[in-house]
């Protein structure tokens, strides 16, 4: 009789479960460099940017409208309100000096000659056939008015401006007609009264505008220190988190090796025959290697004697796949010169001289003694 409840079956143990701490670890480590080299990137690019910016800042124009148009880095925020403030009583200024400027049009315009200039010269009705190939760009008073009344954006942006459209007005006058010409006399008259009036307005127009040159310097530079310490800042905690990940890797590295086996005594033995075909540079390079988890050893003694036995797992497993590569690369590198017929036999045997650290190799004078235990 079969049973009514077969045995359940036992969970089988999974024989790689103690690597999954690993891959967490490693996968933890890859997601924050990948998040480090973006700020490293970002920093790069602020430092190589900012002799373009400090250009482009030359230009002058409106922080706050530039504001608008593309984000500014970070650490600006407060110093674009500062100059946001700045700019906003700027602006109130050379509305106090376009009202100004307004009492001088208003008084130009109610002159009894100014009626021909207060509107568009009618062309057609005039049969003034050959204006547009005189006059460039006309210009009348309802045009300065209706742009004066427009909105930011559209309309003027300060005094000069308006000061350019006026004496447009007259220059256009006398540029189309002759000087006899009433229309012409008319135009000169009013365009000298309108000089003498705007001379007296000018020494308010050009401190305002120096004053403006001055807080739109002041505030790129204030912007500029601001974003120079937050990217002096970022660096330092760029470089603090990498020391952090550079510790959490030798931690992993250490865990992963004392998940692997003792090297056996053989083992031991070959890697110090290993150990002596080493090239001079790379026998320096693996004396090294075992120096950096052994305060005590001396790796720059003429000469060095190494314990095998004394050293940590983790020493040794480095060693080995140091050594290892290196003699891989040193094959290369003889097979490459095997084969290279334009190479001096003499030559050949000069450089194996050297790379073995030979006492009659002239660049290497002294052959550092190894001896392993």
């Amino acid at each position: 009789m079969m049973d009514a409840h077969p045995p359940l079956s036992q969970p089988q143990p999974q024989p790689h479960d103690y690597l999954e701490p690993f891959r967490v670890s490693i996968h933890q480590i890859l997601t924050r460099v990948n998040k480090l080299e973006k700020q490293v990137t970002e920093v790069e690019q602020f430092y190589e940017s900012t002799d373009n910016v400090q250009g482009n800042n030359s230009k002058g124009g409106s922080l706050v409208k530039e504001k608008g148009k593309k984000k500014h880095p970070t650490g600006t925020k407060k110093p674009l309100l500062d100059a946001s403030h700045t700019e906003a009583a700027a602006a109130r200024r050379m509305q106090e000096l376009m009202r100004q400027f307004s009492t001088i049009l208003r008084q130009i315009t109610q002159h009894k000659w100014a009626w021909p200039f207060m509107d568009p010269v009618d062309v057609e009705g005039l049969r003034l056939h050959d204006y547009y190939e005189v006059i460039d760009k006309p210009m009348d008073f309802s045009t300065i008015k209706s742009k004066m009344e427009a909105k930011e954006g559209t309309g003027y942006n300060n005094v000069r401006e308006i000061y350019a459209d006026v004496r447009l007005i007259f220059k256009n006058a006398m540029k189309y007609n002759n000087e006899k010409h009433d229309v012409h006399v008319m135009a000169k008259t009013l365009l000298e009264r309108f000089e003498e009036k705007w001379l007296q307005l000018l020494p308010k127009v050009a401190e305002e505008e120096k004053r403006q040159i001055e807080e739109e310097a002041q505030a790129q530079l204030d912007i500029q220190l601001a974003q120079e310490t937050t990217y002096a800042n970022k660096a330092k905690d760029i470089s603090t988190e990498l020391y952090e990940v550079d510790m959490q890797l030798k931690s992993l590295k250490e865990m992963v090796v004392q998940k692997c086996r003792k090297l056996s005594t053989q083992e031991k033995k070959m890697l110090g025959v290993t150990l002596g075909k080493l090239t001079l540079e790379n026998l320096y390079r693996a004396l090294d290697v075992v120096a950096e988890t052994n305060p005590i050893f001396q790796p720059t003694a003429d000469e060095v004697d190494l314990d095998l036995d004394a050293q940590s797992d983790y020493t040794l497993w480095r060693l080995k796949a140091f050594v290892k590569d290196a003699l891989e690369e040193q094959d290369k590198v003889d097979e490459g010169a095997a084969v290279n017929p334009n190479d001096n036999p003499d030559d050949k045997k000069s450089k194996k001289r050297r790379d073995s650290g030979d006492s009659s190799g002239k660049t290497n004078p002294k052959r550092k003694k190894l001896s392993t235990l």
